[in-house]
């Protein structure tokens, strides 16, 4: 019977207030909404709000930090209809997220103003250790433009960030270097032993072929992770182009790449001949041994092979809450935005790895990137108003890296977060709060812009402000998407989450009555409009 109460107690309301709508007009559909430059169909690439490429990640704190190369500051100093020429680039872009789905952007790291000393700070490498201290400490490698690799320091993956050697750690004028004459694109790991490794270079050795270009290098660090404790070594990687990376898998070190844009018609390994401009893999247990390297093969196709315009290629390779992602660029952002430079974006997508057999299955991405999330998103937990999947008509206020604050432009600007989960909500009155700066509402809608309203967060003062909505009027339970719509401008919804509190069993015989009579009412008032129309008819016929 209990049970019997609780549907009807759901439906009732719910035909009551359909009733209602007809007879009141359509409610507001959100017509005048913000339009996206990039729609919430897919989750590639990870922000339709900056151009961004080459990336490398640290997890920290439960969260994942992922740098990048900052392709928008050469599009702001130049125009987005030039060539992605890559010279205006002195700053690296940091990203977080706890879910793969819904991201962070804390701002940039201006390399420029840490190390004034350097020509261009590009593709990035990061890796981290606990020390003496006690605390974490962050080594992000950089590319010096081409003429080496750079290296600044923190204890928290977004800053204050600091430059230990005032000076490149590798530079093209080392003698020891004359085989490598492009010595950038740095891939660092440090190994179970504790020991740093670092990858690095391009171009051709002195009398080399593209076959085995022989300016691949690897190299031991120091203690310190600032010097080195070993020679420079040679990684025979054939057709090698740029992008190196590095990984620590089940004792083995492997190696990743991007090929050039030739035909591989050579190709003496056993395994099938990557694409041009492809990803390929090699792994060893020792490093320094050049002839220990062994050929895996391709790990990921250009971009344009699945689905997205050929571009370059710079890969990294991430184990994240038990699931490997394989994080990339492409240029997705800027076809969508329809603008002819070569600016790009950063995507990922989740990868099968055999941890056992260290091997990496499966070689594209996809524009739908990450699916689900590696652990439930709770909506039950407090979510910064500064991760979200995609928005429209937002600014972002990246005063304090920390917490970056998501900032409307004008009204019906909006966020997506995607993938909450909502739980089982049966028995449970459910509410919105959140912490609101700005006069205005934030109108929650469920799975689209103009889907169903859930609740409403209505903020009276220009401080920041606690915020709770009223009961949702359903029940809704599961896994949806989020909309959050602000009213007015300037608006800033710094955290959100959903609480919840057991219905009292009155509460659910009183909906249930109270409903029941308004249906009723609803039903009689019909039945009497119907009736008197009938009767006006009668006698109208029996007039004529």
């Amino acid at each position: 019977m209990r049970r019997l109460f609780r549907r009807a107690a759901a439906l009732i309301p719910a035909a009551v207030m359909a009733l209602c709508t007809g007879l009141a007009g359509s409610a507001d559909d959100y017509a005048d909404v913000v339009k996206p430059v990039y729609g919430t169909k897919y989750n590639n690439p990870i922000s339709s709000q900056v151009f961004c490429a080459d990336p490398t990640a640290v997890e920290y704190n439960g969260r994942l930090y992922v740098f990048g190369t900052n392709d928008q500051q050469q599009c702001d100093e130049t125009n987005p209809d030039k060539n992605n020429t890559y010279e205006k680039i002195k700053s690296l872009v940091v990203f977080s997220t706890d879910d793969m789905i819904n991201w962070e952007w804390h701002g940039t790291i201006n390399v420029g103003e840490i190390a004034p000393w350097i020509r261009n700070s590009w593709a990035p490498s990061v890796t981290s250790r606990v020390e003496e201290d006690g605390l974490t400490h962050f080594y992000l490698y950089f590319s010096n433009n081409g003429t080496g690799v750079g290296v600044i320091t923190a204890t928290d993956p977004t800053g204050p960030w600091s430059d230990p050697l005032g000076k490149p750690l590798i530079d093209y004028t080392d003698p020891k270097l004359k085989d490598c004459p492009t010595p950038f694109d740095p891939g660092a790991v440090i190994d179970d032993n504790g020991d740093g490794w670092l990858a690095f270079g391009g171009g051709k050795a002195e009398g080399a072929d593209t076959v085995c270009p022989g300016s691949s290098k690897i190299v031991k660090l120091g203690k310190d992770m600032l010097s080195f404790d070993s020679e420079y070594v040679t990684i025979p990687a054939p057709y090698f182009f740029e992008a190196s990376e590095l990984n620590y898998i089940n004792g083995t070190y492997v190696y990743t790449y991007c090929s050039d844009w030739d035909s591989h018609e050579t190709w003496p390994y056993d395994t099938d001949v990557p694409g041009a401009c492809s990803m390929i893999c090699m792994k060893t247990k020792t490093p320094l041994d050049t002839n220990s390297w062994e050929m895996c093969g391709e790990c990921l196709k250009n971009p344009g092979e699945f689905g997205f315009d050929h571009s370059n290629n710079h890969t990294h390779l991430q184990k994240y809450k038990g699931k490997w992602y394989m994080l990339y660029h492409s240029l997705a952002l800027k076809k969508q935005m329809k603008i002819k430079g070569g600016y790009r974006s950063i995507c990922v997508d989740e990868i099968s790895v055999d941890e056992d057999a260290v091997k990496i299955n499966g070689s594209t991405g996809s524009k739908e990137g990450v699916r689900s999330p590696p652990e439930s998103s709770s909506a039950y937990e407090a979510h910064s108003g500064a991760q979200f999947c995609r928005q429209a008509g937002i600014r972002m206020d990246q005063t304090d890296m920390k917490s970056p604050l998501a900032v409307s432009e004008g009204s019906n600007a909006w966020i997506c977060f995607k993938q909450a989960d909502l739980g089982d909500t049966e028995d449970l009155i459910l509410r919105f709060t959140g912490k609101v700066r700005g006069r205005g509402k934030v109108d929650i809608r469920l799975d689209s812009t103009d889907g169903e309203l859930l609740a409403t967060l209505s903020s009276h003062s220009a401080e920041l402000s606690d915020c709770v909505s009223e009961p949702l009027p359903q029940e809704v339970s599961g896994v949806h998407d989020l909309i959050f719509i602000f009213s007015e401008k300037d608006m800033t919804l710094t955290e959100w989450q959903m609480t919840s509190e057991k219905k009292p069993l009155g509460a659910t015989v009183y909906v249930l009555v109270g409903a029941g009579a308004a249906a009723l009412a609803a039903a009689a008032f019909i039945a009497i409009r119907v009736k008197g129309s009938r009767g006006r008819k009668a006698r109208a016929d029996s007039e004529t």
